[in-house]
């Protein structure tokens, strides 16, 4: 579509009472931290996750406050289940305003070894579920909000790792949620869309991360056996990081505000900022101080 000179319509998004969000990855960590929050403002809850067992005992829990919610085992990297879970989301409360492409993963067991070495199995997982999963939610799901022109956000789930130098699975799928993302709001903003995109980009959240390996096809003999240290520095980070709760408190304050770019982790902007300037200064790839970050961790700050 030619662009019309038109920007994406002022959204202030302030009344969320009685609408209905939807969300991968909903029965953990950031996602359930999303839909607990929803559920806080009077939201309709659609929990998409792919581990049945999780996703009952979140459904309860998402209850417990007083909400209306409905959870459906999802693939994300299966197009098909995607679809089934607007088919699902629609069927139980109409049409869908937020949608929250959450659900992602880490091959732990390529931690240390080097991208050529790694298992194409690990790649096909992490690319499958972290940026495929995403493509299908927005492939799936914006159209249905274009459709029905009410105000909405569709808000993606990538990482600080999409603005570093992170070269595995895990940094590329999130470079490429980033890119992806960017690529929508632009596009949104040629039509004056009343739907708006944002990117999260977090640091170190208390999740289970990790632990999403007994969901991988063929879990029954995967196994994250790697000794690497940076992978047992991430897990100390992980545990330190900011909670789920303080993640979707400040993602739902960044969609009031219109923000496309949500990093709710000011520690590392220092590092974000000296990596762009040593690309624009064509200078060589930007490291990362473990060790500093780890003792600035131990202190109480949040990466």
């Amino acid at each position: 579509m030619p662009y019309t000179g038109k920007k994406t319509a002022d959204i202030p998004m302030q009344d969320f009472n009685g609408k209905t969000a939807v969300i991968t990855g909903g029965a953990s960590g950031i996602g359930l931290g999303l839909a607990e929050h929803c559920a806080q403002l009077g939201m309709n809850v659609v929990l998409g996750d792919i581990q049945k067992d999780a996703l009952d005992q979140a459904v309860v829990q998402v209850e417990q406050r007083q909400a209306r919610v409905v959870g459906v085992v999802t693939d994300t990297m299966v197009k098909t289940s995607v679809q089934n879970l607007l088919d699902e989301a629609t069927e139980a409360f109409g049409n869908v305003h937020l949608v929250f492409n959450n659900a992602g993963v880490a091959a732990g067991n390529s931690a240390g070894i080097p991208v050529w070495e790694a298992p194409d199995a690990d790649w096909q997982w992490v690319m499958g579920v972290n940026f495929y999963g995403v493509l299908y939610g927005v492939q799936t799901f914006i159209p249905h909000m274009l459709a029905h022109g009410e105000e909405s956000y569709i808000v993606n789930t990538a990482s600080l790792a999409a603005v570093m130098p992170m070269g595995g699975s895990y940094g590329v799928s999130k470079h490429g949620v980033l890119a992806l993302t960017e690529g929508v709001q632009v596009e949104l903003e040629q039509r004056g869309a009343k739907l708006r995109a944002g990117v999260l980009c977090p640091g170190f959240v208390d999740t289970q991360i990790f632990a999403a390996e007994r969901n991988r096809p063929g879990a029954e003999t995967s196994q994250i056996d790697s000794d690497d240290p940076q992978l047992a520095a991430a897990k100390a980070m992980l545990a330190n990081g900011k909670s789920p709760a303080e993640i979707a408190e400040y993602v739902f304050q960044a969609m009031m505000a219109k923000q496309f770019y949500m990093l709710p982790h000011p520690a590392w902007d220092d590092f974000v900022r000296s990596r762009t300037e040593q690309i624009l200064a064509r200078q060589d790839v930007a490291t990362m101080d473990l060790v500093a970050m780890l003792e600035r961790s131990a202190a109480g700050e949040q990466f």
